[in-house]
């Protein structure tokens, strides 16, 4: 990946959190039934989290936050009638859904499971080439025809823990074949949207970060190969093999990649988990190189007032994917940055947390 890709992309991804205007005054989530809830640790009580909740049977899903809270929303013509939480080293628990009303506050508790893992063998304890076959199989393990994506689109701003933005949109993502792992003919149209923001002056957030919509595309590893699967990146990071874990009840190699070269821009550090059987990518957690905060704030500002200093304090990102009748899909992707801002004469900054997600409700063969 060169200078000019790095820029390509986040350029793309830029979307002012300050201009998203709603497509349509209806409420954008009239036909769906709306799930809430928070997931624990059956023997510590602790929330859990970055834990699968998905709707059986299908790949609509999400994933619970720092405080183990969950949101979401499902069309009500859906057939399937059960809720699953899964996570690495839980056993998945299931509860029925009540497709008459909304469920909120629902806990669902998750009990450790013991020896999960079998015996694994792992190519030579070579992590490099385990991600190179996997890249191998890309055309067989996901969809080779188009696909019309249906999700939910959540982004929220914070003002320390205040929110003062929150904007919520039904998206529809056209995607092309994996084959060729290129997104520049992929799309995405906003169906219907609604925002809700702060009325106080000192609210106003007057810069524009990475993040909207186009993140379902640019930030789909898999199939954008120039974020972190391209051939040229390989020479980019050092892959370390990690314990395996499970993950849906199915076994997944897990690596580690870190950079290991100094470029013109940031690049990324994090996690991989591939399939066991299917050497599939089922999962990548990763985060932009803080290392050179200039390099950090290239990537991610698109504009700010003069005077006002930016500081980034964490940029990071979670998707996983889930498969369906024999491929694997799309199924999650969520972007976080936390960052700091101060005017020069004054003596003290605010916090910030700009986060959004997107979570895909149905799939369609185009």
């Amino acid at each position: 990946m060169n200078r000019h890709i790095i820029g390509y992309l986040f350029s793309l991804l830029i979307f002012s959190f300050s201009v998203f205007v709603p497509l349509c005054a209806q409420n954008a989530v009239e036909d769906y039934l709306i799930i809430t809830g928070v997931v624990k640790n059956k023997e510590t009580k602790k929330r859990l989290e970055n834990v699968n909740v998905s709707l059986v049977g299908t790949n609509i899903g999400t994933v619970t936050n720092a405080d183990g809270v969950f949101s979401l929303k499902i069309r009500t013509d859906e057939s399937a009638d059960c809720l699953e939480a899964s996570h690495m080293g839980f056993l998945s628990t299931r509860i029925p859904l009540n497709k008459k009303s909304n469920m909120g506050d629902q806990t669902i508790w998750l009990s450790s499971a013991p020896n999960m893992l079998n015996e694994v063998v792992v190519f030579g304890n070579n992590a490099r080439v385990l991600v190179e076959e996997a890249i191998k199989k890309i055309p067989v393990n996901y969809a080779s025809d188009e696909k019309m994506l249906t999700g939910f689109y959540r982004e929220t701003i914070q003002k320390g823990r205040r929110y003062i933005a929150i904007s919520e949109a039904i998206v529809d993502v056209y995607k092309t074949s994996y084959a060729t792992q290129k997104v520049e003919n992929d799309k995405v149209r906003i169906s219907k949207g609604r925002r809700l923001l702060s009325q106080k002056a000192s609210d106003t957030l007057a810069v524009k970060v990475l993040g909207g919509p186009n993140l379902s595309l640019y930030l789909d590893v898999v199939k954008h190969k120039d974020i972190l699967l391209g051939d040229k990146n390989m020479e980019y990071y050092e892959y370390v093999m990690d314990t395996p874990v499970s993950l849906d009840e199915r076994l997944q190699y897990v690596v580690n990649f870190y950079p290991v070269l100094n470029l013109p821009y940031a690049l990324f550090h994090g996690k991989l988990y591939i399939d066991y059987e299917t050497l599939a990518f089922t999962r990548a957690e990763f985060s932009l190189d803080m290392t050179d905060r200039l390099k950090a704030i290239e990537a991610i500002l698109h504009r700010k007032p003069l005077g006002l200093r930016f500081r980034p304090q964490e940029v990071s990102y979670l998707v996983t994917y889930k498969e369906h009748e024999g491929k694997t899909y799309l199924n999650y992707v969520r972007n976080t940055i936390r960052f700091k801002c101060d005017w020069k004469k004054k003596l003290f900054s605010s916090s910030y947390t700009a986060f959004s997600e997107m979570v895909v409700t149905d799939h369609v063969q185009k």
